[in-house]
């Protein structure tokens, strides 16, 4: 039987997300979805809900239970967040004081993004 991870697995390749601009958007540790799948280990209900509020089209059956359809309704072509919201996001994470090896980070983490909209 198929776990629910490698569902997800199949989720981020239909969004068309690398695994961590996926893992980024639902609030998870940077590597959390690789991880999980290479120990295929189970998922807890706090990710669940993470990736049902983030992308609300997903059909909670199918990611659970396999059965159905991945989406209730059509995914839209940018679902993603803005890089003003993924900036302030990872702020208010980090707390007002960043580093400039934060910084740095955030920008890589930033421009990865906009070069994976653009593609």
């Amino acid at each position: 039987m198929e776990k629910t991870i490698n569902r997800i697995m199949q989720l981020v390749a239909e969004l068309n997300l690398s695994a961590r601009q996926f893992d980024l958007s639902i609030g998870s540790a940077n590597g959390y979805t690789l991880r999980m799948q290479k120990n295929n280990a189970s998922v807890g209900s706090d990710v669940i809900e993470r990736i049902i509020k983030e992308y609300p089209q997903v059909n909670l059956v199918w990611l659970i239970t396999g059965k159905g359809e991945m989406f209730i309704t059509k995914p839209q072509e940018n679902q993603g967040r803005s890089k003003a919201e993924i900036e302030a996001y990872i702020n208010e994470r980090l707390g007002n004081n960043i580093s400039s090896e934060k910084k740095a980070f955030l920008d890589e983490i930033l421009n990865e993004i906009e070069n994976h909209k653009e593609s």
